[in-house]
């Protein structure tokens, strides 16, 4: 019994080590958290111990940005997981391979829309948006607005139309203007 479940809680490891190897971009607690509890692999509580415990073996590393801890996988993780690949059942690298581009493009996305906000004093609010394309910044816009709702709507609503408002301010930008 204590032999199984050694085997299991390696089998978990290795199933987490194989989705962020496939994803091959950095990933964040919460995408890898919902990509893993949406498919079921693994409970949050064994999640999170075994994303620590890979962390401080060096399978994986995490890195800080923009206030977000990232994950990737390591040279020491990849070549542990292309040693035991054969520990994770097909049924689930099946799984992880036929989702793992639709995954990557949605990470892409999210990682490349970035809305936030953060108090300036009791009323004003500085609200942030960037739209990032590879290494290059399409868009880095900072507003400086009165209350706390705006501040949040504004995000939202770039969180949820990027491209539609970045098309409409240059479009603006665009126009040919009569000075008075």
């Amino acid at each position: 019994m204590y032999f199984e479940e050694n085997q299991e809680l390696a089998e978990k490891k290795l199933i987490l080590l194989y989705v962020i190897n496939k994803i091959n971009v950095p990933v964040s607690n919460t995408q890898i958290t919902k990509i893993i509890l949406e498919n079921r692999f693994m409970n949050y509580f064994y999640f999170q111990q075994f994303l620590l415990d890979l962390c401080k073996q060096n399978l994986l590393q995490s890195e800080s940005t923009e206030g977000k801890v990232y994950f990737r996988i390591t040279d020491k993780g990849r070549e542990i997981l292309n040693y035991f690949i054969n520990h994770i059942p097909l049924g689930v690298k099946s799984r992880i391979d036929e989702a793992s581009s639709s995954i990557r493009k949605k990470i892409k996305n999210e990682t490349s829309v970035i809305s936030d906000f953060s108090p300036e004093n009791d009323n004003q609010f500085v609200v942030t948006c960037k739209i990032n394309e590879d290494d290059f910044s399409l868009i880095n816009l900072n507003i400086t607005v009165g209350t706390k709702s705006d501040a949040r709507k504004i995000c939202d609503n770039f969180q949820s139309f990027p491209q539609e408002i970045y098309s409409e301010i240059i479009e603006i930008l665009m126009q040919n203007r009569n000075k008075v």
